[in-house]
């Protein structure tokens, strides 16, 4: 068995080979271009190989095109790579190296790995994600440009200003030119992410419509079908998962912990995990205290001693336990058994 370690850039990798005994039998810089990749691995003979790379931008494609090689394509996780292996020394040859003798002696720390079709959906999410991340940054610099103002129409505070009658008003506002035009500009950005928007809408109800899972996760209080498809799509199997901690973990809402001797510190939240994931149960703790009394209550017994931040997370991580044991036992959402400690 021949193993591989690909220290991967955008326009080229370099590439370590090191055998059973490790011995480096290969290495060099290779273009990321089929062609260049098919000639380094030809040269090694037919004797199987494994190869590894680090979860990075655009890993996807070199993984398939490893694959696509012959090579047994392990991911490994960045972080905890650089864990096993620090060095104040870091060079491309170095870390390919690092990777190669990981692998060879199986101690590589694995990235989940999603499917082909399971990469696409979530690019595709991701995209309607940050359509909808955008839109929100603009409605609120919209808000910002409207509290400058001294003096704006009653009818204007008390609408629903993202609304039909909201944007009428909106359109039909006098302001000073500058910042007319300013609204003006916002305005138009807004229409134009809409109607991004509005073109995946039947892409994500075909998704919610095959989904077991996310139908399931839409019955939970704050998580539509938008935010259901994402959740599920990011999840990939709640298999994956041994507990509600774990799945916390991954999701990068539990708080760092500092310990030392006697003492333990909490911090704020590590942010280390998936970040869409994060997102969508950040968002999706508005309306889900609103649509729910317990969880409202949970907010508001937490909010009343602490920052309303804190509170905030602690929303979305029992939103996670929710999805967790709902996807692990199969079953809809149930308002007296989900709120058990």
């Amino acid at each position: 068995m021949l193993y591989v370690g690909v220290d991967h850039h955008k326009r080229f990798s370099y590439m370590k080979v090191v055998d059973e005994s490790g011995r480096v039998k290969k290495e060099g810089r290779v273009d990321n271009t089929r062609a260049a990749l098919r000639g380094f691995f030809r040269s090694l003979g037919s004797e199987p190989r494994k190869a590894v790379l680090e979860a990075g931008f655009n890993w996807t494609v070199m993984f398939d095109r490893l694959e696509d090689e012959g090579c047994i394509v392990t991911l490994a996780h960045p972080l905890k790579v650089k864990a096993i292996a620090d060095a104040k020394i870091k060079t491309d040859r170095i870390d390919a190296g690092v990777l190669a003798q990981l692998l060879r002696c199986d101690l590589i720390p694995e990235a989940h790995v999603s499917s082909p079709a399971g990469r696409e959906a979530k690019n595709i999410l991701r995209y309607r994600a940050f359509l909808v991340r955008a839109q929100t940054m603009v409605k609120n610099r919209i808000h910002a440009l409207l509290d400058r103002q001294a003096d704006l129409p009653a009818a204007l505070r008390q609408s629903d200003l993202f609304g039909g009658k909201g944007m009428a008003l909106l359109c039909a506002l006098k302001l000073r030119a500058p910042d007319r035009k300013l609204l003006d500009e916002h305005l138009a950005l807004l229409d134009e992410l809409r109607a991004h928007i509005a073109t995946s809408d039947g892409w994500i109800r075909e998704q919610f419509k095959r989904s077991r899972d996310a139908q399931r996760l839409a019955t939970i209080p704050g998580i539509g079908t938008f935010f259901a498809v994402l959740i599920a799509n990011e999840i990939d199997g709640i298999e994956r998962f041994s507990s509600d901690s774990k799945l916390h973990s991954y999701i990068g809402i539990v708080p760092s912990t500092y310990a030392s001797g006697d003492k333990v510190h909490h911090g704020r939240i590590t942010k280390t995990g998936n970040r869409w994931l994060r997102w969508a149960f950040i968002e999706a703790v508005w309306p889900a205290i609103r649509q729910d009394k317990q969880l409202r209550e949970l907010y508001d017994r937490i909010a009343q001693g602490r920052d309303a931040n804190v509170a905030k997370l602690t929303v979305a991580r029992r939103l996670a336990t929710i999805a967790y044991r709902m996807l692990k036992e199969d079953r809809d959402y149930q308002v007296r058994d989900e709120h058990r400690r």
